[in-house]
C-alpha cells in the first residue's frame, strides 16, 4: 500500500515538474510557438483544468461584481471540460508541427495566467 501511494506521489511530483519545465509559460512569451511549448500547454490542461473554475470566477466577478459569480461558475465549469480536451489534443498532436504556425487554440494560454 505504501509503494503504491509514494509511487503517485512520485508521478504526481514528475508531472508537475514536467508541466513547469517544458511549458516555458513565464521565460518566453513569444510570437512562435514550438512543439515542446505545445506539449507543455497539452499537459497543463488535462492536469491543472480545474483551475478554470476558480480563474472564471474570478474574471466574472471582476468584470460584473457579485452577478458575475454565477455566471463564472457556469462558464468555469463549461472550461474545465473544453481545457482537458484540447489539453489531450495538444498533448498527442505536440510532436507533430500540425497545423503550420500553430498557436494556442484557448485563451488564456495556460489555466494558472487567470491569477497573473
Amino acid at each position: 500500500m505504501k509503494k503504491s501511494r509514494t509511487r503517485m506521489y512520485v508521478l504526481s511530483a514528475l508531472t508537475v515538474l514536467a508541466v513547469f519545465s517544458f511549458s516555458n509559460a513565464y521565460a518566453h512569451k513569444a510570437t512562435s510557438h514550438t512543439s515542446a511549448q505545445k506539449f507543455g500547454r497539452g499537459l497543463a490542461g488535462m492536469t491543472c483544468g480545474f483551475l478554470e473554475i476558480p480563474g472564471n470566477i474570478v474574471k466574472e466577478t471582476k468584470a460584473k461584481g457579485a452577478v458575475g459569480f454565477p455566471i463564472g461558475l457556469a462558464t468555469g465549469l463549461g472550461m474545465t471540460v473544453t481545457r482537458e480536451l484540447v489539453g489531450v489534443y495538444e498533448f498527442l498532436s505536440a510532436p507533430f508541427p500540425v497545423p503550420a504556425g500553430f498557436q494556442p487554440i484557448l485563451s488564456p494560454e495556460y489555466p494558472w495566467d487567470y491569477f497573473e
